[in-house]
């Protein structure tokens, strides 16, 4: 058994990516318990670290960064009194390393994978539609692996995220013209993180005063994509740690420090519920008699002792209720009272999706199997990332299809699956 104890560095490929190890240099499988960590930002609370690092049980610990270099290395290893494998940081210097085979791999061997602070911007352009996004869903919903991070790395985790395309913004800016240039909410496709779906996050909240900005991101989505999405922001030195049953603990140093999670929700009590005024170059109004938000106020606790419920987004303890408005651009906070609906969850329904299986992903073998049930498919594609069909069948069995892909090219790619009246897409994989 090889044990590296002090942290070495290797820089490959034209300067793509920097990685700094410390540990056993053996890979090692651990059976991981699935669990989400998000951090709020400034220095990470050691308490909730522990409780990531629980959950990879034992195993190798891969930090994603794209700046910064071996600051986690130490901490995690050896800092926090929870026995890990190893630790590798490995920082990204442009798109480049996305399609390396050394990350690639280091991404499938993680037992526990943690985003670190920068710019959100460069995660999401160097590693959306690329290996790296797939693999990494790929590791949360199949292997079950912990998932985390801070500030930035925090910030890509929702089904939709603040982009930071064109830089950061302000609560301010986003008030006064929600249609701001910088005001860059997406949805694309791209880390599929349980409980989240329908989630966007905030990080570094009160302390740069950013509760005015994610109601805009919220009220965005509202209008733009006519859907209700939620929100969880954290204060700095604060962390939401989100077990297997949904249940989120909220840590913190309260009450030496005002640390504080916030779950927000639009008011399910009114009936129509969308802003009153959301267009470009307007002060967003969302008022609805000063009760348009409802937000659970946590605070956070050096035990995570606090805890509130993201499968029903009622049930909480140690929490206040506020209610959360905007008149003319101008926020309104206020006490509030439990949110009253029969169900505020995200209903998940049974879809075409939910149908179709596709397997192995990543593909290492010649063959790729194709598995639906209850519908028969009209025609299966796959198309690589430039757009070149590669595969093209209207020849179906009945439930299953085996396609083979020996002769693909290593690299991404999407796989289109048609019926009369619907179309499910699917990225994996290939690698030869």
């Amino acid at each position: 058994m090889l044990i590296v104890l002090i942290p070495f560095c290797i820089q490959l490929f034209s300067q793509s990516y920097t990685s700094y190890f410390t540990g056993n240099a053996n890979d090692t499988v651990t059976s991981t318990t699935c669990g989400i960590c998000m951090m709020g930002g400034a220095s990470e609370h050691d308490e909730a670290m522990k409780w990531f690092l629980r959950r990879c049980n034992g195993g190798d610990v891969l930090v994603l960064r794209a700046s910064g270099s071996n600051g986690y290395n130490a901490y995690l290893y050896s800092q926090l009194g929870i026995s890990v494998n190893s630790v590798e940081s490995i920082v990204f210097h442009n798109a480049t390393a996305s399609y390396d085979a050394y990350v690639l791999e280091k991404i499938m061997q993680a037992e526990g994978i943690w985003f670190a602070g920068g710019d959100q911007w460069d995660y999401v352009s160097y590693w959306k539609d690329t290996p790296v996004d797939s693999l990494i869903n790929i590791a949360i919903q199949s292997r079950r692996i912990a998932i985390g991070g801070t500030s930035a790395g925090m910030a890509i985790l929702g089904g939709f995220y603040f982009s930071a395309q064109n830089g950061s913004v302000t609560s301010e800016e986003a008030l006064d013209n929600p249609y701001d240039n910088n005001v860059k909410v997406d949805s694309t496709d791209f880390l599929n993180v349980p409980f989240l779906d329908n989630v966007i996050t905030d990080t570094h909240y009160s302390e740069r005063d950013r509760q005015g900005r994610h109601v805009v991101f919220l009220a965005r989505i509202f209008k733009d994509w006519d859907l209700e999405a939620k929100g969880i922001a954290c204060d700095e030195r604060t962390a939401v740690c989100i077990d297997t049953n949904g249940r989120a603990f909220v840590y913190g140093d309260f009450p030496s420090s005002d640390d504080n999670a916030f779950f927000i929700q639009t008011n399910c009590e009114f009936e129509v519920r969308e802003p009153e005024i959301c267009a470009d170059g307007i002060p967003l109004t969302w008022d609805l008699n000063a009760n348009a938000l409802k937000v659970y106020k946590v605070k956070g606790t050096f035990s995570g002792m606090n805890t509130f419920d993201l499968n029903d987004w009622t049930t909480g303890s140690g929490g206040v209720w506020e209610h959360w408005s905007v008149e003319n651009g101008n926020l309104n906070i206020s006490n509030g009272s439990q949110i009253n609906c029969e169900s505020t969850a995200v209903e998940s329904s049974g879809s075409l999706a939910d149908n179709i299986a596709i397997y192995p992903n990543p593909c290492f073998a010649p063959t790729l199997t194709i598995t639906y049930s209850d519908i028969h498919p009209n025609s299966i594609e796959i198309f690589s990332m430039d757009g070149r069909m590669m595969y093209y069948t209207n020849h179906i069995l009945q439930g299953k299809l085996l396609i083979e892909v020996s002769d693909f090219p290593s690299g991404l790619y999407v796989i289109s699956i048609r019926t009369n009246d619907s179309v499910v897409n699917r990225k994996i994989v290939i690698w030869n």
